[in-house]
């Protein structure tokens, strides 16, 4: 006969718990925790930062350090738990888990890697013993043009090869190198902060509509109707800059905050001062660990009387490059896309209406306003408007980030970068990153600007161009671009989820099933909740529509 009882219950006398249920937290957690936070604010939109500093300071995050965390900023240990797993750059280890190594070697994998032969590197790595490191295969890191390319701690090494990678563990040179050409008092000896201390609003308005400036982060939105799309909201107003370039070969913000920070910061307080924002976020991909150092020094450097500027850190997520996602990144939370209606303009970060802008939009402002609308319509070519930074890299001789009209032609950007490179000759071109598409040799004349190949089927986007010559094979870069895709889908939705991953797996088969690829792609570009579903079977289509001989299988 079985014995029915009860368990026992604080509330029903008895002897009392001594603890709350659930887990509780180590008290010597819990000192290290409150120790290495200080004085800082425990605010829910602080937990990814505050993840950083635990993950920076012990190498990993214990679930005990975990534990304690989310019981000093007062949330669930499930919040804390979803928000560290999302996000690839926080090790979170379990107490049956082995440590992890000390130094941390990341090799990219991604396109402009791969043809520099970042393959080769990791199986030499595999053939390697070094001890007390960890090698991980990570997505574009930004240093497309001196491919291929690792991280040693924070230390970029790039070009890797077996002998720098050797060296730099040797000597421990895991800390990032700072790199800032243009500092606060040399900017300000130039002019530098004037137009903003002697700000006209409706004048900035006009002028910048006029010119015609777009967004340069991929959707190309007028800046000007942006801003007084914001300015028109009521309440309290925020402005973000988005510097979360995770594009695979997608370089040039690094490259203009590296040379000339502060003509951006001073975009930034214009844009915000027309907008009406009092607070700036802005939100740097965390990849860029010697950028980071160097503009949180020059920030520190403006005076306190002007808007404040956070300076955060993303933490190794593709997907927080999209606006919506950003914010709730931004929020201390998951990077989720948001469904929309509201858009951001009418509540975004922390519900209030909001005005994100990328870095090189606002790069271009002070000169615009220096030196008017006109001059900056003259500066396209072939029908376009304005200048822009072009991310090159691939085969051509001199790799780079390239200051050129918009609206150039890829024949005319590698010949700026020197010709292709020896023994190469032009076979296909992404036109944006691994988002825009995959173009044949024939359209090396199309302009490259907003609108111009969208009838071709793919897009200018961020400006990334990798080049393609001869000897690469077409097929396998693009199922590199599909893997990326389905390695950083954040998983929300089941099309881009399912969609990217039975994708990947369909283009590793000798034939692919052409068919099958043509449902995912129409269900991944119609019901994707965000532009990465939405874009990443373009590669797919753009191969299919270009290079028909690549598929004897759908002549048969």
């Amino acid at each position: 006969m079985n014995e029915i009882t009860r368990p026992p219950h604080p509330g029903r006398g008895g002897e009392a718990r001594a603890t709350p249920k659930g887990r509780t937290p180590d008290p010597r957690a819990e000192a290290e925790i409150a120790l290495l936070l200080g004085a800082r604010p425990r605010r829910r939109d602080l937990l990814i930062e505050h993840l950083h500093l635990v993950q920076d300071a012990y190498g990993q995050i214990s679930t005990a350090h975990l534990a304690a965390l989310a019981d000093e900023m007062r949330i669930s240990l499930a919040e804390a738990y979803e928000v560290a797993t999302f996000y690839a750059h926080f090790d979170v280890m379990k107490e049956e888990d082995a440590p992890v190594a000390p130094v941390t070697i990341r090799i990219c994998d991604s396109i402009a890697c791969q043809l520099a032969g970042a393959e080769g590197l990791i199986a030499a790595l595999e053939r390697e013993t070094l001890a007390d490191v960890r090698i991980l295969r990570a997505p574009c890191i930004g240093q497309c043009a001196c491919a291929p390319a690792a991280v040693v701690g924070q230390n970029v090494v790039a070009p890797a090869n077996m002998q720098s990678l050797r060296a730099a563990v040797a000597q421990q040179a895991v800390a990032p190198t700072e790199i800032c050409e243009i500092d606060y008092d040399a900017y300000r000896a130039n002019g530098g902060y004037a137009l903003f201390e002697n700000l006209h609003v409706e004048h900035v308005l006009d002028v910048i509509d006029k010119a015609g400036l777009r967004g340069m982060g991929g959707a190309g939105f007028p800046a000007a109707r942006k801003w007084r799309a914001v300015r028109n909201m009521t309440g309290r107003k925020a402005m973000i800059v988005n510097a979360d370039e995770g594009e695979p070969g997608t370089f040039k913000d690094r490259y203009i905050l590296e040379r000339d920070p502060h003509r951006v910061l001073e975009g930034a307080l214009i844009a915000a001062m027309i907008a009406g924002a009092d607070e700036i976020y802005f939100y740097l991909r965390d990849e860029y660990a010697g950028l980071r150092a160097a503009l949180a020094r020059e920030i520190a450097k403006l005076p306190p009387s002007w808007p404040i500027i956070h300076l955060r850190r993303g933490a190794g997520s593709y997907v927080c490059g999209e606006e919506s996602a950003l914010i709730e990144s931004l929020e201390g939370k998951r990077g989720y896309p948001r469904q929309r209606p509201p858009l951001p303009f009418e509540a975004g970060l922390f519900g209030r209406p909001t005005l994100t802008n990328n870095v090189e939009t606002l790069l271009f402002v002070r000169e615009i306003l220096e030196k008017g609308a006109e001059w900056w319509r003259a500066q396209g070519r072939n029908g376009g408007i304005g200048l822009r930074h072009y991310s090159v890299s691939g085969r051509v001789q001199n790799p780079g980030v390239i200051l050129a009209p918009a609206g150039v032609s890829l024949r005319d950007l590698i010949g700026i970068c020197g010709g292709m490179s020896t023994g190469h000759d032009l076979q296909a071109f992404l036109p944006g990153g691994a988002s825009g598409g995959i173009l044949p040799a024939s359209l090396a004349d199309a302009p490259l600007d907003f609108g111009t190949l969208e009838p071709h089927g793919c897009f200018i986007g961020s400006a990334a161009i990798v080049v393609l010559s001869q000897v690469d094979d077409l097929k396998s870069a693009a199922r590199n671009l599909m893997h990326f895709f389905a390695d950083e889908s954040c998983g929300q939705c089941t099309p881009c989820r399912v969609g990217t991953a039975k994708a990947t797996q369909l283009m590793h088969a000798e034939d692919w099933d052409l068919s099958l690829l043509g449902e995912l792609s129409n269900v991944m570009r119609d019901a994707s909740i965000c532009g990465l579903g939405q874009a990443a079977p373009n590669p797919v289509l753009s191969l299919l529509r270009h290079f028909p001989e690549l598929f004897p299988e759908a002549r048969a």
